[in-house]
């Protein structure tokens, strides 16, 4: 397996690996236009115009959209990012310049239709809603929140209600036109590809688009906070956050490895601690989730309004801990769960070519999976011990808790406890 790269004259990038002994191919466009691109005004517009692209364009209907993939067996889908949207398919290798011819019609040629645009503003709204009925689901949106308030990357993808409800024609417009240049759009495919073909291709297709200005987004900085809303549900839905390494940083695989340790998996700290000695949640877990500049080292649980204040502390504790005894075996068994998940996903080609994209849009190359892992072989120990021991000292935590909070402990109390 290799993966080619290729730039046209216009900087739209193509990345692809082939699969051998595979008869399909997953592939792709990856477009730097996510929610923290948008400004205030514009919050939650990357994702309608995510829904709209299937609505109609000026060769294809919507039914024909979709019938033109089905018809071959494939599928299509997209999805919208903090810092990316997607557009890709699945399809057999026969049907790859279908796919392509496909998906380059849904970004160039949408004709946006005021009729349509008003029944997907249906659609969206009531996505909205079922998020806001989804307690597991809108605590997160609440810790990004608070984690960076009054910041692009702490916005909703969804948008708020209000306004979607008030995007026209003209809006989306405008923001393809900021937004989808030639220089922020990647075509990714891994599977049965023929590079040059593609190459051909999308220089058929994109090679005529003329650049637009780049447009960085504003730096997000990690602020912390709370957010709480005291509602009679079942449970105490708890999500805790310490600024973690963007994903350019050094320590960005010590801080997958330390959350992978603390709350990665049955055999982690936290499940055991909380879980399987105490019975205090069904659910616990930590992870890391980054960003160009920043990131976040995020841990949820969900429990009874009687026990929330013993599972929050015990939280505390277990990471205060992890930086004065985290061991080799446990360090070792993280790196282990990573390379085997790094590894094993990746024999899927939709998972190859979203990771192609996302290196291409991080690096502008795609390391190979012997840098990958030699980088997650070099961590130690003491590595994650520091990680750990920075994050107990942190000032500046995030908190969001939806449930039965009238007995949870306040951010305060934790960071009383954190420095204890």
């Amino acid at each position: 397996m290799t993966v080619r790269e290729h730039k046209l004259a216009n900087g739209f990038r193509i990345v692809t690996e082939r699969m051998d002994g595979l008869k399909s191919a997953s592939l792709g466009i990856w477009v730097k236009a996510g929610g923290r691109h948008e400004r205030t005004e514009q919050n939650g517009i990357a994702h309608f115009l995510e829904h709209m692209a299937f609505k109609g364009t000026a060769t294809r209907s919507a039914l024909q959209i979709a019938e033109a993939i089905e018809d071959v067996g494939g599928y299509i889908n997209a999805y919208t990012s903090r810092e990316m949207t997607a557009y890709y398919a699945r399809v057999l290798e026969d049907d790859t310049d279908l796919a392509l011819d496909v998906i380059s019609d849904i970004l160039l040629n949408p004709v946006f239709d005021p009729g349509e645009i008003e029944v997907e503003r249906g659609v969206i709204l009531q996505e909205i809603g079922q998020a806001l009925d989804t307690p597991d689901d809108v605590i997160f949106d609440w810790l990004q929140e608070v984690a960076y308030p009054g910041q692009p990357l702490g916005r909703t993808i969804l948008g708020p209600s209000e306004r979607v409800s008030s995007f026209s024609r003209d809006d989306l417009v405008r923001f393809v036109g900021e937004r989808y240049g030639p220089g922020e759009m990647i075509l990714a495919a891994a599977g049965a590809v023929d590079h040059d073909r593609l190459v051909e291709a999308a220089e058929r297709l994109f090679g005529h688009l003329k650049p637009v200005p780049s447009v960085v987004a504003d730096q997000a900085v990690f602020s912390g906070g709370e957010r709480r809303k005291n509602k009679a549900l079942e449970q105490v839905h708890f999500a805790l956050a310490f600024e973690g390494p963007g994903y350019m940083h050094h320590d960005i695989y010590t801080s997958q490895i330390f959350s992978t340790a603390l709350g990665g998996g049955m055999s982690s700290r936290l499940f055991q601690e909380i879980r399987e000695k105490r019975g205090l949640c069904y659910t616990i877990f930590a992870q890391t989730g980054a960003y160009a500049e920043t990131g976040m080292m995020t841990v949820y649980a969900g429990t009874s309004g009687e026990q929330i204040d013993a599972l929050a502390g015990l939280t505390i504790d277990e990471i205060k801990r992890a930086a004065d005894d985290m061991s080799d075996a446990e360090v070792e068994r993280a790196r282990a769960q990573m390379k085997a998940g790094l590894l094993i996903g990746l024999e899927s080609p939709s998972s190859r070519a979203e990771r192609l994209a996302r290196m291409t849009a991080i690096w502008d190359r795609v390391p190979s999976l012997e840098e990958t892992v030699a980088r997650i072989e070099d961590v130690t120990t003491a590595n994650v011990r520091d990680l750990a021991r920075m994050t107990a000292s942190a000032t500046t935590p995030a908190m969001a808790l939806y449930g039965p909070v009238t007995k949870a402990p306040t951010l305060e109390d934790l960071k009383n406890r954190l420095a204890a």
